[in-house]
């Protein structure tokens, strides 16, 4: 007899070591979690690309506005712009007078064009600046709260 039976065996055969690939499916799920993140956040950052750029142009207003010649113009041409981002050129593109006032109040300003300081887009939009500037600080304040007020809404593709 043997005097260790254990000496008899052959040596334990190891399994091959855990391979890096494929990944686990806890590792796709994260994957495809992280890739659409990226994605909504990419298109997220286009969809408010006017709107920054809107208020970036009104900055440059506010902080060179003794150097413009139109202020009042430059505002409407720059609510006018942003307004066709957020709405249909059908709805907004023919608006003038009173009736873009009503717009602009409608849309997120509140009466504060027809009543308050957005009248100066009536009466002063051709004159060079205006003698009093507050009125025109009042304005571009009330433009920049219209412009955080209205997102770009997603165009239909064509």
């Amino acid at each position: 007899m043997i005097e260790d039976p254990l000496a008899a065996l052959r040596p334990l055969h190891e399994p091959p070591p855990v391979s890096w690939w494929p990944p686990a499916p806890g590792w796709w799920i994260a994957l495809l979690l992280v890739v659409a993140a990226a994605i909504m956040i990419f298109r997220y950052g286009r969809r408010m690309a006017p709107r920054r750029a809107a208020l970036h142009e009104l900055k440059l207003l506010k902080k060179n506005m003794d150097k413009t010649d139109h202020p009042v113009a430059t505002l409407n041409q720059l609510l006018k712009r942003y307004a066709l981002v957020c709405w249909p050129a059908a709805t907004v593109a023919s608006l003038t007078g009173e009736d873009w006032l009503f717009f602009l109040d409608a849309s997120g300003g509140n009466g504060k064009f027809s009543k308050g300081a957005g009248r100066l887009l009536l009466s002063h939009p051709y004159q060079k600046q205006h003698t009093d500037s507050d009125e025109i600080m009042q304005l571009i304040t009330l433009t920049q709260r219209w412009i955080k007020t209205n997102t770009p809404q997603k165009k239909p593709d064509v």
